[in-house]
């Protein structure tokens, strides 16, 4: 579980094959100072995807992919040098800063536009018809793992305002009209739109 509040920018070192299917090794790079103490099997977010830690180095570290994961997020374009959100796992105590946050990406979606907005900027997703009944404006929305306020709502997109620390300490400085991005909708969201089922 995780809060959306990304505490590091990391970049992809190396991707290795795993046996002979189409999983993959993905090698890490994280600034933190603790690094090596992470334990293996940690989870690890990952620009919004969950990951378990299954190697540990100085300022590094590995986690395996499988062929799912990387056909269902934005996992399977990455390459070497991808700077990748990173988050580690909630502990109880810890702050709540943004909303909870499961690390399952539920689809991925597209940047559409990106434009200046008084002094923070305004980002336009594009989202898979599935997901789109999910979001709601002054709701909730993890995007590559940040945690987000919805700002504007039409049938297929929506908008935040990303302020300009946001974009220093995330990814969202790097992103650009057409890029994919994974998405996870709010918990609440997926919960009463089950219940509504049965009504």
């Amino acid at each position: 579980m995780f809060t959306g509040i990304v505490t590091a920018l990391g970049t992809v070192r190396a991707i290795s094959p795993l046996g002979t299917g189409a999983d993959m090794r993905l090698t890490i790079g994280a600034p933190w100072p603790d690094v090596a103490a992470i334990p293996i099997g940690a989870s690890i977010g990952c620009s919004g995807c969950c990951l378990t830690a299954v190697e540990i180095g100085t300022d590094w570290f590995a986690a395996d992919a499988s062929a799912e994961t990387l056909g269902c997020t934005t996992l399977g374009g990455w390459q070497v040098g991808t700077r990748i959100n990173l988050e580690r796992s909630l502990r109880l105590g810890d702050e709540l800063g943004g909303h909870l946050v499961s690390g399952h990406v539920d689809g991925v979606g597209e940047v559409r536009s990106i434009a200046p907005e008084h002094g923070s900027v305004r980002f336009t997703f594009r989202v898979p018809a599935g997901l789109a009944r999910f979001i709601a404006v002054k709701g909730s929305v993890a995007v590559d793992g940040v945690s987000l306020t919805v700002n504007e709502v039409t049938d297929d997109t929506f908008g935040v305002n990303i302020i300009p620390h946001t974009a220093a300490v995330t990814s969202f400085g790097l992103l650009r009209p057409g890029d994919a991005v994974n998405l996870e909708i709010d918990m609440l969201a997926r919960y009463v739109a089950r219940l509504a089922e049965f009504r």
